[in-house]
């Protein structure tokens, strides 16, 4: 047996090529993919989201009702892209990069507009986004340390915050008005809870990090030659 399965040799039961083994377990993802594809539907959707809620000056039902539609279709296209790319192995530098900016791009024209258009106090908008950008940026600040997973919490919160911003896209009044206003309020308190979480987190990460690297230097430092003579 030559341990090579027969369809990699082309059948004959011989092992193929190297170059051409490895070619053919190369099975480089397009980027034209189902989950680029969502992502860049999102990506499109954030300028016609932002011109369809500020139609007539941004206070009128209908126009605001096809705003919300745009919005949730992004939010749903952000569910299905990543679980698409994770399930069929689709992952590529593109979606790593285009998805979290989609993310952020939607969450943020939203905030910034409906805060624009005096229907939410700036101090929220200024808390989840300033939260999003410091957390982005603490984990290119660990990243050579490792990856600090998305937690419960963090998609929890990320599901508030889409369903706040959807209600205060419509127009509500009555009682749903008071509704969206205490959505919104559980979304600004899971923004804060999980990103001073993720913070615990990237320190102790950052820590451990810096000490398996001291250890390591000092091992490699005890093992060098002439170490043992001194």
């Amino acid at each position: 047996m030559t341990g090579v399965p027969a369809s990699a040799t082309g059948g004959t039961g011989r092992p193929a090529p190297r170059g051409k083994l490895g070619a053919a377990a190369v099975n480089p993802v397009s980027v034209w993919n189902i989950a680029n594809i969502l992502t860049m539907i999102r990506l499109v959707l954030v300028p016609a989201f932002v011109v369809l809620l500020l139609q007539d000056g941004g206070h009128d039902p209908a126009w605001r009702a096809w705003a919300w539609a745009a919005f949730a279709v992004a939010m749903i296209t952000d569910v299905f892209d990543g679980h698409l790319a994770r399930t069929y192995n689709l992952v590529t530098d593109f979606g790593k990069i285009a998805d979290p900016i989609a993310d952020k791009a939607i969450m943020a024209a939203g905030l910034i507009s409906l805060s624009a258009l005096g229907d939410l106090p700036w101090w929220v908008t200024v808390v989840i986004l300033a939260r999003e950008l410091g957390i982005t940026l603490m984990r290119f600040w660990v990243i050579r340390h490792g990856v600090i997973p998305a937690s419960r919490g963090g998609k929890m919160k990320t599901l508030a915050q889409g369903t706040a911003v959807g209600m205060y896209v419509l127009m509500l009044t009555g009682p749903l008005a008071t509704l969206r206003f205490w959505v919104m309020a559980v979304a600004v308190v899971l923004t804060v809870v999980t990103g001073l979480d993720y913070v615990r987190q990237a320190v102790v990460l950052r820590r451990r990090g810096l000490a398996a690297e001291r250890a390591a230097a000092r091992a490699e430092a005890a093992d060098a030659p002439g170490a043992s003579a001194r």
